[in-house]
């Protein structure tokens, strides 16, 4: 069991920035040391990313990094949560960015 951030953005027409999201995710592994622990998913009317490998405090100034990315949807808020949760959306919810 590791900590985990989801990253929760709301679900748009327009879903171009998903895929721009994963791109970036790649980079922000390598800058950060970190790793996307699974494929982002649409869950409700969210759709939620997945960060692990790295200290909370790390995985939180990286799902900042994401919410202020330039496309990507207003609203986003993260979950700091485990790789053992049940399910998706359960832990401590923190607003993004991050300050």
């Amino acid at each position: 069991m590791a900590v985990m951030v989801e990253i929760h953005f709301p679900v748009t027409a327009d879903d171009e920035w998903i895929d721009d999201v994963g791109d970036f995710l790649i980079d922000l592994e390598e800058e950060f040391g970190l790793e996307e622990y699974e494929d982002g998913e649409e869950v409700g009317d969210e759709y939620v990313f997945f960060l692990a490998g790295a200290r909370e405090r790390t995985l939180l100034a990286a799902a900042s990094k994401v919410a202020t990315r330039e496309g990507v949807p207003a609203g986003a808020y993260a979950m700091v949560t485990d790789t053992a949760a049940p399910e998706v959306g359960l832990g401590r919810r923190v607003k993004l960015p991050v300050r």
